[in-house]
């Protein structure tokens, strides 16, 4: 276990010796497994269970136990008429830029599987609703918030649909609609990940609207703050750490990075710098915070903690690049070493403490389209793309690729998930289990 300040306390009771994926970036929130994961796998090779997963869903699971937990929309009606399925790399325009879905009622459902068999303990509907407003045809999903999990509950968001805590035995501890209706640049859909520290939940609601940050109180789902931000539309999943013996949440957006009191929701300081479209989570790194965008203004920067006001141009960005930035996968931080993808499929690898390039922008092959964030697990970088490849690659100061793994007819959005040496992959349709020493695929 790192550090309390480099934990972002996504889950406070996590011990070090039990192996968990209890949020989207894993155990450290850095996208770091605890175990090391199988280095080959194909169709007919170290699959050992394969299960469809309903509707439609980009959200990563999370992995608490024997238990795996995941979210996902299921169309409840037929849509209004003939629609063309989404073409293979993702462009297709419609009204609002990219959205040509069809708002049919929709049951917004969780689900909770036998992480070693694929077996589906429960599922619950969290709630039915029509959609009042469509995503990504090809990227988004009404299920792209992906769930977190202190060990005793479950927390899943479906953003302008609420927020639903369940036992780990599927029973609804409590529901609350925070009266939040997204308005999402281009309608490219909702799904920065709620965080958790303690008893504090956070879920920041960025869009063309009124965006603001609010904190529950994850034993009930009181609120107890709401701040507003002058943001528009963006993705990033926050960061909770600790400076100088406070807690605070650092949220990356278009207008400034924000850090605020977790205990009050004060601004405790900013910074502007970032460009358009903020996706990849926030990192920690000694004592600076990572932040990154990878569309218009696109920027990298690492910013010192424990300052105050507005850092924008001072002493506390202690560097920047606006070279091998990330559009939509989150960055990698593996001892001292901040690894980044780009959507058209460079890697990028440098010193998170100084900022200089060991490389950047080599080239992953087969054409790599990328969409979800890689981990790293043992002494390999799992990198999955949209044409079912995961590309292994070796840690360290070169670019070695490893093995391309493929799963035929199959596309990654969601990102890995290794457990004990097993590595859990959702494509749009499935969900599969991968481990050493299985010939075939199980039941």
């Amino acid at each position: 276990m790192l550090a309390a300040a480099l934990t972002l306390a996504l889950v406070a009771n996590d011990a070090p010796q039990e192996d968990h994926w209890p949020a989207w970036r894993g155990p450290f929130g850095t996208g770091v497994a605890r175990s090391a994961a199988p280095l080959s796998w194909s169709d007919e090779q170290n699959v050992v269970w394969k299960v469809d997963i309903p509707g439609r869903g980009h959200s990563t699971p999370v992995v608490w136990g024997s238990k795996l937990f995941l979210t996902t929309a299921v169309p409840l009606e037929d849509p209004p008429g003939a629609t063309e399925d989404p073409p293979e790399g993702g462009r297709g325009r419609g009204r609002g830029g990219f959205r040509t879905v069809p708002l049919v009622r929709s049951a917004f459902l969780v689900m909770c599987l036998d992480r070693n068999t694929g077996e589906v303990l429960w599922e619950r509907v969290a709630k039915e609703d029509t959609p009042h407003e469509g995503y990504h045809r090809a990227y988004g999903s009404h299920a792209s918030y992906s769930p977190v999990t202190d060990g005793e509950r479950l927390y899943a968001s479906f953003g302008s649909f609420g927020i639903y805590c369940y036992d780990l035995d599927g029973k609804l501890l409590w529901e609350k609609d925070l009266g939040v209706r997204m308005e999402m640049r281009n309608q490219f859909g909702e799904g920065a990940a709620p965080v958790l520290h303690g008893d504090a939940l956070i879920q920041v609601f960025d869009h063309e609207g009124d965006s603001v940050v609010v904190a529950l109180d994850a034993r009930n789902g009181e609120e107890r703050w709401r701040t507003g931000r002058d943001e528009p539309s963006t993705w990033s999943t926050p960061l909770i750490t600790e400076v100088d013996g406070e807690w605070q949440i650092v949220v990356a957006g278009t207008t400034r990075v924000r850090s605020y009191d977790l205990a009050t929701g004060k601004v405790l300081w900013e910074c502007a710098g970032l460009g358009f479209n903020v996706i990849p989570a926030v990192q920690r790194h000694e004592g600076a915070v990572l932040v990154m965008s990878g569309y218009r203004g696109n920027n990298m920067m690492a910013i010192q903690l424990g300052g105050e006001g507005d850092l924008t141009g001072t002493e506390a960005i202690l560097w920047s690049t606006k070279r091998g930035n990330p559009y939509t996968a989150s960055s990698v931080l593996h001892q001292g070493l901040l690894y980044t993808v780009t959507d058209r499929g460079q890697i990028s690898c440098w010193d998170a403490t100084t900022g200089a390039e060991n490389y950047v922008e080599e080239r992953l092959p087969r054409g790599s389209q990328i969409k979800a964030s890689p981990v790293a697990a043992g002494e390999h970088l799992y990198v999955p793309t949209e044409r079912g490849d995961v590309h292994v690659v070796k840690l360290g100061f070169e670019p070695e690729i490893v093995a391309t793994n493929t799963l035929e007819e199959q596309s990654f959005i969601a990102s890995p998930v290794i457990v004990e040496g097993k590595l859990y992959l959702r494509s749009g349709t499935h969900l599969f289990c991968i481990a050493d020493g299985e010939e075939e695929e199980g039941e």
